[in-house]
């Protein structure tokens, strides 16, 4: 019951009031979300629109909800099939999820991440342009976008 209504709650905010350049929402049902990105302006993510997909688990806020990118994203920290290696998706002692947190705070993480990747702990290791060819990663990057996220 507690889920629920902390749900409701939060889908309403992200509703009324939703982060810049992100929207949520309802797919079907409640414990099923949908989210989309907008890529950041000056990233080579801009002008993309990212969809997501958000699982709530029975014990939420007590776990994490389960996000994944269903648009492919040529990104370190995002995997091909659209995992996400971020600190806050995960419970602690390796993760800083914190019950305190609700599903519009991870999505601005995610909407970070996307414009400040963390190459020290990457999920595709063979993403290490970041690192070494920035100028190659975001030439990549840029056509994916293109590619898999254009409108």
């Amino acid at each position: 019951m507690q889920r629920a209504s902390r749900l409701t709650r939060e889908l309403s905010l992200l509703a009324t009031e939703p982060p810049p350049g992100i929207t949520c929402w309802q797919n079907g049902q409640l414990d099923d979300l949908r989210a989309q990105i907008l890529g950041g302006v000056d990233t080579p993510y801009e002008k993309g629109i990212f969809n997501l997909e958000i699982i709530v688990p029975e014990k939420y806020p007590f776990e994490p909800p389960k996000i994944r990118f269903l648009t492919p994203i040529y990104h370190p920290n995002i995997d091909s099939a659209g995992r996400i290696c971020l600190d806050v998706l995960k419970l602690p002692p390796k993760g800083a999820w914190r019950p305190s947190l609700n599903i519009s705070t991870l999505l601005t993480s995610i909407q970070l991440l996307m414009a400040e990747p963390n190459p020290d702990d990457p999920l595709m290791a063979d993403i290490v342009q970041y690192k070494y060819n920035k100028q190659l990663f975001l030439l990549n990057a840029r056509e994916w976008t293109e590619k898999y996220a254009g409108q």
